[in-house]
């Protein structure tokens, strides 16, 4: 029996779009966003800020933050649309154990597509130098369940539409909570 999709992670490379798609996915879907990056401690905040990558010591109190955040949302009864990158297996595997039918949209996006939209993008820490390490850590998803790849190119709202169709196929999102 599949496993219903409970909440979601739009993930991928800085610059990809998690934000703006997550946003787009959380009105379609009736979905409440939370936003990854603001759970970020100060001490990786600042370490991306000069232009030093995160490492999975880093990421790994984060990652359970997140998850506690992903559960609280379920427990509340609110459909959780979580923008995190996600770029390795194994810190999906922390999210995905932190709750069940957890469902992935990967924003697929090209390393100089990446760079230039960093390179434009107002107030964020994340400097265009760190997209390079971005890709050497990304882990596709290829394969793993409950998981969408889009092209990151396209529209917002074309992603967001694709996301909440994807989404409604498999989840609990279209049910009564």
């Amino acid at each position: 029996m599949d496993v219903p999709i409970n909440a979601v992670v739009v993930m991928g490379v800085s610059g990809c779009g998690k934000s703006s798609v997550g946003e787009a996915i959380a009105k379609l879907s009736g979905g409440r966003l939370i936003e990854g990056d603001s759970f970020h401690p100060k001490a990786n905040i600042d370490k991306m800020s000069a232009g030093i990558p995160l490492d999975d010591n880093d990421r790994a109190g984060w990652l359970q933050r997140l998850g506690e955040e992903l559960a609280k949302a379920l427990e509340a009864g609110q459909k959780p649309i979580l923008t995190c990158s996600a770029l390795k297996l194994r810190y999906r595997e922390t999210l995905r154990s932190a709750v069940p039918g957890l469902g992935f949209v990967f924003l697929e996006l090209s390393r100089e597509e990446a760079s230039n939209r960093v390179a434009h993008r107002p107030g964020h820490f994340m400097p265009a130098s760190l997209i390079d390490s971005q890709f050497a850590a990304l882990e596709p998803p290829t394969g793993e369940p409950l998981t969408l790849t889009v092209d990151a190119t396209l529209p917002i709202e074309r992603l967001g539409e694709m996301a909440a169709d994807w989404m409604k196929g498999n989840s609990q999102f279209s049910r009564s909570a």
